[in-house]
């Protein structure tokens, strides 16, 4: 399947649960993430309407390919990530993936690059997640960048929202050519320019705890909901595909940080079906 498929307009996002956390270095709980998170998007104090109009509740154009069952052993649990990402995708619809822990982006981006070959990597989080190694697990929910870069799965990586930058990833960066984009840098997203096929890799502790209690790692100084809404809105480039991890219900207050990520994969679907349009300015 090596580059063969193309990006064309789609009809149809899909989503699929990869409830993984067996690579979390301090607390467990993102693997309960992927039903909570469909909870919320199907809640009824809210509604399947986009901002920009796209009603996601109609037949056909969300297609839910369910939830992996996955071995605690990362190696078999990576390869059935990779296997499962793999055939979804060769339906023909932009994917969007629930986690699990930050560690099932690279299986999933090794599914990516056998079929699309020029993606640039749009990854909100407060942390870089370039650790050649933590703990000794090169595995490591703080890896998976390191271990996509240098397998060449992606032509560029963006980060945007870090603020724990420390001096092994500030080297790590410089020698994959990273553009961080710090929150203390955020303005710079206003002259952010992406090509080729984008991959949003969302970690949800991007945002400030304020708005995300349901966090595994608290790092104060994030970005709001609405910022980060706004930068999905402002993309103008085809996305292939994106996945919402790191969010932990055992930390949550009454499913808050699940109406967040509802939120966003309500915003990226939309992203992804207008196919880097611009949003739909009124819905009459």
């Amino acid at each position: 399947m090596t580059g063969s498929l193309q990006p064309r307009s789609p009809q149809a996002a899909s989503i699929i649960g990869i409830p993984y956390d067996v690579n979390s270095s301090y607390l467990r709980g993102p693997a309960l993430a992927p039903p909570l998170i469909r909870k919320a998007l199907h809640c009824d104090s809210s509604n399947m309407w986009t901002e920009d109009g796209v009603d996601l509740g109609q037949p056909g154009v969300l297609h839910d390919a369910g939830d992996l069952e996955l071995a605690e052993d990362a190696k078999a649990a990576f390869t059935l990530i990779e296997k499962k990402v793999g055939e979804t995708l060769d339906l023909g619809n932009p994917l969007i993936s629930l986690g699990g822990d930050h560690s099932v982006t690279y299986p999933e981006l090794r599914a990516f690059h056998k079929r699309y070959r020029d993606l640039t990597i749009l990854h909100f989080d407060a942390h870089p997640d370039l650790y050649d190694v933590l703990d000794g697990n090169r595995l490591s929910h703080a890896c998976p960048f390191a271990r996509s870069l240098e397998e060449g799965l992606a032509n560029r990586l963006v980060q945007v929202g870090i603020r724990t930058m420390n001096a092994h990833q500030w080297e790590q960066a410089k020698k994959f050519h990273v553009d961080v984009i710090s929150m203390r840098e955020l303005a710079r997203l206003q002259q952010l320019e992406l090509g080729g096929s984008l991959f949003i890799s969302l970690d949800i502790d991007v945002l400030d705890p304020a708005f995300a209690p349901g966090i595994s790692h608290y790092e104060p100084g994030g970005m709001s909901v609405r910022e980060v809404v706004a930068c999905i809105q402002d993309l103008r480039v085809p996305i292939l595909g994106a996945d919402i991890v790191e969010y932990n219900p055992t930390r949550d207050q009454h499913e808050q940080t699940a109406m967040v990520c509802g939120k966003f994969l309500k915003e990226i679907a939309a992203a992804m079906l207008r196919n880097g349009k611009p949003p739909r300015q009124n819905w009459v």
